[in-house]
């Protein structure tokens, strides 16, 4: 009997992608939802500007992957916990890109939100996004039990917030023009980039039905992936280009900002990343052969080219 062939990574996450990007069109269309008064028309234009502009979908990729390590079947709940990650993940981004944040005109090859609209807007699309993140998990739509989706509110709330995502772009503004030393970039790194996807891996696993130990390595293996997404993005910014990246690069060093792969060197970096790699895969050895694709997301993350 032949063996099904192992389908490459890159189209794992594509579908994945295309799963996440078809669930977040029905989610933002026009028709407002029950208590809903109106979903003014530019508004919306301008999230699905911000939400539905392609992107790897890697944090909703990993919310899907983590979840069927436990429950295959229930990929509907999967699927709209990821959508809600993305939304947040993609308020962020809008939001990061404001004159007053990054001050960026391009995101994934297109102009970003505030250059597409104005402003106003786009803060109010990346308040809007990130409300709905919630709106959706907490949804009678999303089959979790009451405590699963308790659980998720929870920890999103705190991986998105001021100890987390929020606080980490806020160390990162004060940080321009700043000598940082390690532990403070590591820090700095863990909430604004590693913050969520951490919180993708656990949240497949509460979505799943993992036990509290395996949800815990779970998170384990996504901070080690989530500072090698970091570093690899430290490392992209040193010696990629806005053609191939779809966004400005250089810009750390232009802004003064600390990051580890300007502290330590290209080939430091890459070391590093070799061995996130080797500690991610060595925290998925209890799963076995089921965790394959998630040993390949690791790989992923640390040699992307954009």
């Amino acid at each position: 009997m032949e063996e099904t062939p192992t389908l490459p990574f890159e189209v794992k996450l594509a579908a994945g992608a295309n799963l996440v990007e078809k669930t977040l069109r029905d989610l933002l269309g026009t028709r407002p939802l029950e208590g809903e008064l109106h979903r003014p028309e530019r508004l919306l234009m301008a999230m699905r500007h911000g939400v539905l502009n392609g992107g790897k979908r890697l944090r909703p990729f990993l919310v899907l992957e983590t979840a069927a390590l436990f429950d295959a079947s229930n990929q509907s709940a999967a699927l709209r916990v990821a959508a809600a990650l993305e939304c947040v993940h993609c308020y962020s981004l809008v939001h990061d890109d404001l004159p007053a944040m990054d001050d960026d005109d391009l995101r994934r090859g297109q102009p970003t939100v505030h250059r597409a609209f104005d402003e106003a807007a786009a803060i109010l699309a990346g308040d809007s996004l990130l409300t709905f993140a919630f709106d959706i998990i907490s949804a009678a739509e999303t089959e979790l039990s009451t405590e699963a989706k308790l659980t998720l509110v929870n920890r999103l709330a705190r991986a998105a917030g001021m100890g987390g995502m929020a606080g980490g772009q806020a160390l990162d503004l004060a940080a321009e023009g700043s000598s940082l030393s390690e532990e403070e970039i590591l820090l700095l790194q863990s909430m604004k980039t590693g913050a969520l996807i951490r919180f993708a891996c656990e949240a497949g696993g509460v979505v799943g039905g993992a036990q509290p130990a395996e949800t815990e390595r779970l998170g384990e293996f996504g901070s080690a992936i989530g500072l090698a997404f970091q570093l690899a993005d430290d490392l992209l910014d040193l010696t990629s280009n806005s053609e191939t990246m779809g966004k400005a690069t250089g810009k750390d060093a232009a802004a003064g900002k600390a990051t580890l792969a300007s502290l330590h060197g290209v080939e430091w970096t890459r070391r590093q990343l070799n061995g996130l790699v080797a500690q991610a895969e060595d925290i998925l050895d209890p799963f076995g052969e089921r965790a394959e694709t998630l040993r390949q997301a690791a790989r992923f993350v640390a040699d992307r080219q954009k």
